[in-house]
């Protein structure tokens, strides 16, 4: 005999569960990218995926013949890897790492392109990281994580490391809402040029660091 009440409970189940699916599809990237930033507020910058204007004037210095590694940290849901993987050479690849493994797990099924390998990891293990995938440099390493909200001696970490991982000639990429990102840098690279980003929510200082 069927039970009505396990009957409602059941249908009750099933109807929040088709709610969220919708609400997933609905908010799509965007919805991830909230729940990321609610989850690991320290992590993230900002609540809002960065800008196409942003994007452009991030990527411009980059010279994409010459790019054989480009790494980037705290992708989130891919807002600069497509953009970077539509410039990437075919024999380049694009590592992206994240401490969010729900950011990664998103990355991995959203974005189908070989040269693209999403990393469930630390920043500040880059050089093992990329050494795993049969690198010894990077060309590029892009970077949004919040330095000045990083736990205490993260960001200067995640500098050194960059910095070491670079080959000569190539750039570290920062964006961030603090100038005081700068700091971080200007212990490693002697070379830093500046710009400002005001289309983008909320603006943003623009730094790229230049490895001798």
């Amino acid at each position: 005999m069927t039970n009505p009440r396990a009957q409602a409970q059941e249908s009750k189940i099933a109807t929040s569960r088709r709610m969220r699916e919708r609400l997933k599809r609905f908010f799509g990237p965007w919805g991830m990218f909230v729940r990321g930033f609610i989850k690991h507020p320290v992590m993230v910058g900002s609540i809002v995926p960065s800008s196409p204007t942003l994007i452009r004037h991030m990527l411009g210095p980059v010279d994409w013949k010459r790019t054989k590694l480009f790494v980037e940290y705290g992708p989130g849901v891919g807002t600069f890897c497509r953009p970077v993987l539509e410039h990437l050479p075919g024999d380049a690849t694009l590592i992206a790492i994240d401490t969010n493994a729900d950011f990664i797990d998103y990355l991995n099924k959203d974005i189908r392109d070989s040269r693209f390998i999403a990393v469930h990891g630390s920043a500040t293990d880059v050089e093992s990281i990329i050494a795993a995938h049969g690198f010894e440099h990077a060309d590029y390493v892009l970077s949004g994580l919040p330095f000045s909200t990083l736990p205490a001696g993260v960001g200067p970490a995640i500098a050194a490391a960059t910095h070491r991982v670079l080959r000569p000639g190539g750039a570290f990429l920062v964006y961030q809402f603090r100038a005081r990102a700068r700091d971080f840098l200007a212990r490693h690279f002697k070379r830093i040029d500046n710009a400002f980003e005001w289309v983008n929510v909320p603006p943003c200082f623009l730094f790229w660091g230049w490895k001798d």
